[in-house]
């Protein structure tokens, strides 16, 4: 993966916690945006883990440009700022999860391995703050924007009991071999589940889903297995 953050010190602290976990491997740093996206480009990390106020270009350019030009690699933004404009506009930018630098170390390794096996995440602070603001019609809603096409269909109505099911544990942040594990899957069937729960709903990727599924009041019982 690829660490980004123009401070040497940060980005030796957040090295040193990621590598406690052996699956995880640091491949290459950058010290502001545009480092990132070149960065990118050279060793196409499966994750690449960005601070949002870097020179020159700041991390939510660099992760709109690495959502755009290099999909392969997941983005999570790391940063100090949890404000809702900071947070809306990385998710619409193409990011995959959002963490806050205050936040348990335990939640950077939960969030890069959540997001490298193609899952979203989003650090729990984060993910109050963006339902709350959306139920509120706050800030957030109103930079993410509708998460789906306006449709007289229920939810419910739009999805298989199987896809209800997917849905559920995409909220809790599950990547899709977690997923398989809890509902007996193989892990392409759940990406094909992904990908049709994401047409039926009109949303642009899982972190949308997501919030869909909190919304829907579906991710306490994905936390059960989608019982």
């Amino acid at each position: 993966m690829l660490v980004a953050d123009d401070e040497a010190l940060v980005r030796a602290a957040v090295r040193a916690i990621l590598a406690r976990d052996p699956g995880i491997e640091v491949v290459a740093e950058a010290r502001d945006g545009q480092e990132a996206v070149d960065a990118v480009r050279e060793h196409r990390p499966d994750v690449a883990l960005l601070d949002i106020q870097m020179p020159g270009l700041d991390g939510i350019a660099a992760a709109e440009r690495i959502h755009r030009e290099l999909p392969g690699t997941a983005v999570v933004m790391l940063t100090t700022f949890g404000e809702d404009d900071f947070i809306a506009r990385a998710l619409r930018g193409g990011a995959d999860g959002f963490l806050l630098k205050a936040d348990d170390p335990r939640e950077l390794l939960t969030g890069v391995h959540a997001v490298a096996g193609g899952g979203a995440y989003l650090s729990p602070k984060v993910a109050a703050r963006v339902v709350a603001g959306l139920r509120t019609g706050g800030p957030d809603a109103a930079a993410v924007g509708p998460l789906t096409e306006p449709q007289t269909e229920p939810l419910a109505e739009r999805l298989t009991e199987r896809e209800h099911a997917v849905l559920a544990l995409v909220g809790c942040g599950l990547s899709n071999a977690e997923i398989g594990r809890r509902l007996f899957l193989v892990e392409g069937t759940v990406k094909a589940h992904v990908s049709a729960i994401l047409a039926k709903l009109g949303v642009r990727n899982r972190v949308e889903a997501a919030i869909a599924a909190y919304e829907a009041g579906l991710v306490g019982r994905g936390r059960d297995g989608g019982r």
